[in-house]
């Protein structure tokens, strides 16, 4: 797909308050347009990086609501989102994507509950059918946050997500790789946030760090993920020693 749902996003700061937090972000405060060139885009970088905020961002900027689900959701639980959706603007491909949603592991309770909420208008054999046959408040958190991607990500659609793994074991992130994968072959979009060194090995994916106070390109090799679980998992007996007797 050469003319993606999402081409960039742009920050006018003067509509960021002089004082604001966002400022002290070092990773963002220089930001002024960010491209998005590959179907499928990773946000890396240590905790408090900014790149929740910034996805949540352009979530909020794209029509989502700030605690998820599709542009047709409208609810809020609690208001802890910040202001940067008002400085960014998105610039948008020609084409509509068929499906859209917006998911985030922190507030994923809130979006199913949204979900069962929203079950009244259809059959309940609809509904259930498409969450893996059952209510996805009687699955685990890793079933049902499964079965909420199985039930509405499609061909075609922009996804953009938080931080999924999460809710999921190994083995359920290696399937959700296998649904981001086959997608994004089929014309979706997706830009996540993760930490997942599982996740971040998807191919053709290009992975923006923001470690080093500036957002730039990241081989997998590269992220900070891939090399402390690498070292960890090659010299656990000696990690441990060090970690314990420190």
């Amino acid at each position: 797909m050469e003319d993606r749902f999402i081409r960039a996003i742009k920050i006018d700061w003067n509509k960021i308050e002089p004082d604001s937090y966002l400022r002290d972000i070092p990773a963002l405060k220089g930001l002024k347009e960010l491209t998005f060139d590959h179907n499928i885009t990773f946000f890396v970088g240590e905790n408090g990086s900014g790149k929740s905020t910034l996805i949540e961002g352009i979530a909020v900027a794209y029509g989502f609501n700030a605690e998820g689900g599709t542009k047709n959701y409208s609810f809020s639980t609690y208001e802890s989102h910040s202001k940067l959706y008002e400085a960014v603007s998105v610039v948008k491909g020609f084409e509509r994507p068929k499906g859209n949603y917006f998911l985030r592991a922190e507030s994923f309770y809130n979006v199913a509950s949204k979900a069962e909420d929203y079950r009244d208008n259809d059959p309940a054999e609809i509904y259930y059918a498409g969450y893996g046959g059952k209510s996805l408040h009687e699955q685990s958190h890793g079933e049902s946050f499964l079965a909420l991607v199985k039930g509405n990500f499609t061909d075609h659609g922009i996804y953009i997500l938080d931080e999924p793994e999460a809710a999921l074991s190994p083995q359920r992130q290696l399937t959700l790789l296998l649904e981001v994968e086959r997608l994004s072959k089929m014309g979706s979009q997706f830009i996540i946030a993760s930490h997942s060194p599982i996740l971040l090995g998807i191919s053709d994916a290009k992975i923006l760090s923001f470690d080093d106070g500036v957002i730039h390109p990241c081989e997998y090799q590269d992220t900070e993920s891939y090399q402390v679980t690498e070292m960890f998992i090659n010299n656990r007996e000696y990690f441990l020693k060090r970690l314990l007797d420190s």
